[in-house]
C-alpha cells in the first residue's frame, strides 16, 4: 500500500496486490482511508473462490487489523507481515511501487479516488502485458509470442507516457 496526493492536496492510498510467480499485478484499488475491513475486502476481490495463494507477503501497517487477519485465516492464506523498517523483506512489491511512480504518477496530476483507480488499471495493463522484465527472460507477466515478421509498428500506452512496439504482419 502506498500514498498518493491528488492536484485539491487529498491523500489517497493505493493498494497493489503482486503476484511472486511472474510478478503480475493482480489487483489494484483505491480509498482515501485505509481500514481492516476494507483490505479485507480487497483481498476476498483479488483471490475469488479458490484462487488464493498459501502465504501473503505484507508490510507491517496498523491499517492491516483482526477483521483483516480473520479473514485471510477464513480464505486458508498463512500472513507474513514483514519486520518493521524492514522494506528489503518485500522487495518485489516495493519495485513495483517505485516503478508505479517512477513510469507513471510521477509524469500525471491524480484529479480524485476514481482517477487514480482508472491510471492504476491502465498501469497495472501496461505492467502485465506490454513491459518487459529482465527476471522473465524479457517477457511480460502474462507472456506473449514472439512477433518473426512484419514491419514494426509503434502503439502509444498510459497516454503516451510508454510505448509498444510491435509487428504488423503483411497483406
Amino acid at each position: 500500500m502506498f500514498h498518493v496526493w491528488t492536484l485539491a492536496a487529498e491523500q489517497l492510498y493505493a493498494l497493489v496486490v503482486l503476484g511472486h510467480r511472474r510478478r503480475a499485478i493482480m489487483h489494484t484499488e483505491v480509498t482515501d482511508y485505509p481500514t481492516a475491513l476494507w483490505l479485507a475486502n480487497q483481498i476476498t476481490e483479488a483471490f475469488p473462490w479458490d484462487t488464493a495463494p498459501a502465504i501473503l507477503v505484507r508490510d507491517n501497517d496498523g491499517a492491516y487489523g483482526r477483521v483483516f487477519r480473520k479473514r485471510l485465516w477464513a480464505i486458508g492464506i498463512r500472513d507474513r507481515p514483514t519486520m518493521p523498517h524492514s522494506p528489503w523483506q518485500n522487495g518485489h512489491v516495493e519495485r513495483v511501487i517505485g516503478s508505479i511512480r517512477r513510469e507513471c504518477l510521477d509524469h500525471k496530476i491524480i484529479y480524485n479516488a476514481a482517477h487514480l483507480r482508472c491510471v492504476l488499471r491502465a498501469y497495472a495493463d501496461y505492467y502485465n502485458n506490454d513491459r518487459t522484465h529482465l527476471a522473465l527472460e524479457k517477457d511480460s507477466p502474462n507472456s506473449r509470442a514472439v512477433e518473426p515478421v512484419g514491419a514494426i509498428i509503434r502503439r502509444p500506452v498510459l497516454g503516451g507516457l510508454h510505448h509498444r512496439y510491435e509487428r504488423m504482419l503483411p497483406g
